[in-house]
């Protein structure tokens, strides 16, 4: 699970802002009524959907985009060469190009609860630390600064948890992160976090032809099929196989125009096939990927990862989770999580529709704005203590009293300005 999330400098983020996953103390009778929505670990009540709105340039998928990018770092940055420069950008004004970018991440994996963070420029790592809580009481695995000292024991102090840690920081460049290296080298602790980062923490649905595609459909099949049932489809069955195909095939049903392709090869590549019947016609197979909606298809694998998310209490984190659904498949689906016993939703969205404190906490809806300087803050609905549960959100949203939305000046004038001058 994740309880709390920090980012500094990525591309519109400027300050430091913060994902609290905690539940705020409130004690009214109608969010008492929406117990479903949170869970308990170690006496505190921790969200299991957490909602950020925003107008269109606000920021919000810059906050997922920041979020990928620090994770993956973990997962791949034992495989950087001393060429590589990092796939972010700071914040390019106010001469925040020159200054470090900043992760924090507090989390549980395995019932233990962990604190990493680490700084880091476009082309080096700058400083990265580790803090558990093994028995209640935060202790140190290890920290790291690279502005420390000239040598490896001048910038790594460590705990008593990591076999051989001196090994791990000779073999560690500041192109690369320590708990990355650790990881790679075989040591239990950087094992356990790459694990959480890797199987755990996931990142958006399963794209086509992920290869755990077979997997999740072999194993969860029967609830796709009832889920497809529940949100509506006319599908009453599913076939899947492997076969090789034209690579404009693939092209296709990835939704692109093959019509502006000049070069067309005759590569082929193997692709998981996807056979759907119908209610009206259950003997007839169609090719789920070319003669399904797009709106079908995003569904499937969106149910397709959420299964498996719900039922083994992972976390997902999805920008714009609307995109090409009904407003009621995604209450079905934020339905799902809120249903699950700990598995956790990390959303973008601009579907006013959910914004209903008969079903979501306010601690649960975080508004993203962009400032006079063209930075993002964020900040929670229950920050606002004068909004009384009673009062309609939506309506209060759409009128700008959180700001977060866009302001449109569409006067009839500046419309016929528009068009006729």
């Amino acid at each position: 699970m994740v309880l709390e999330i920090r980012l500094s400098n990525f591309f519109s983020i400027k300050d430091e802002i913060t994902l609290d996953l905690r539940a705020g103390n409130i004690q009214s009778k109608q969010t008492k009524e929406l117990c479903e929505n949170i869970f308990d670990y170690n006496k505190t009540n921790v969200l299991k959907t957490l909602a950020i709105y925003g107008a269109n340039a606000s920021g919000k998928s810059n906050i997922v985009k920041a979020i990928r990018f620090c994770n993956l770092m973990i997962l791949l940055s034992h495989n950087h060469n001393e060429n590589s420069i990092f796939s972010f950008m700071p914040f390019k004004l106010d001469d925040y190009q020159n200054k470090p970018s900043s992760y924090f991440i507090r989390f549980v994996s395995n019932t233990i609860e962990y604190e990493y963070s680490f700084t880091l420029t476009k082309d080096k790592i700058l400083t990265e630390a580790l803090y558990f809580y093994p028995k209640g009481r935060v202790t140190k695995i290890f920290e790291r600064n690279e502005k420390a000292g000239d040598t490896k024991s001048a910038k790594y102090s460590f705990g008593n948890y990591i076999k051989r840690p001196m090994d791990v920081a000779e073999n560690t460049s500041n192109k690369t992160l320590f708990i990355s290296r650790a990881s790679q080298m075989d040591r239990e602790i950087p094992k356990e976090i790459f694990k959480f980062f890797d199987t755990q923490f996931i990142l958006n649905i399963l794209p086509m032809n992920d290869a755990k595609i077979e997997y999740y459909f072999k194993n969860y099949k029967t609830e796709l099929l009832e889920a497809l049932k529940i949100a509506d489809s006319d599908i009453v069955d599913l076939s899947i196989k492997k076969e090789i195909v034209p690579v404009t095939r693939l092209d296709f049903a990835k939704g692109e125009n093959l019509h502006l392709k000049t070069n067309i090869s005759n590569q082929m590549e193997e692709m998981v096939i996807i056979g759907c019947f119908h209610r009206n016609a259950p003997n007839v197979v169609f090719d789920f990927l070319t003669e399904e909606s797009s709106g079908t298809i995003k569904m499937f694998f969106a149910l397709l990862t959420i299964l498996d998310i719900v039922k083994e209490n992972k976390i997902l984190l999805i920008d714009e989770l609307e995109e090409k659904l009904h407003t009621h498949i995604v209450e079905f689906i934020i339905k799902l999580f809120n249903k699950s016993e700990k598995a956790q939703l990390i959303y973008t969205t601009h579907n006013t529709n959910l914004l209903d404190l008969k079903k979501v906490r306010k601690d649960q809806i975080i508004f993203c704005n962009k400032k006079e300087d063209a930075s993002t803050e964020v900040y929670s609905l229950y920050d606002f203590k004068d909004f009384r549960e009673g009062m309609d959100l939506e309506k209060a949203y759409l009128q700008g009293r959180f700001d977060a939305i866009p302001f449109i000046n569409d006067s009839e004038e500046n419309i016929k300005q528009l068009i006729y001058e």
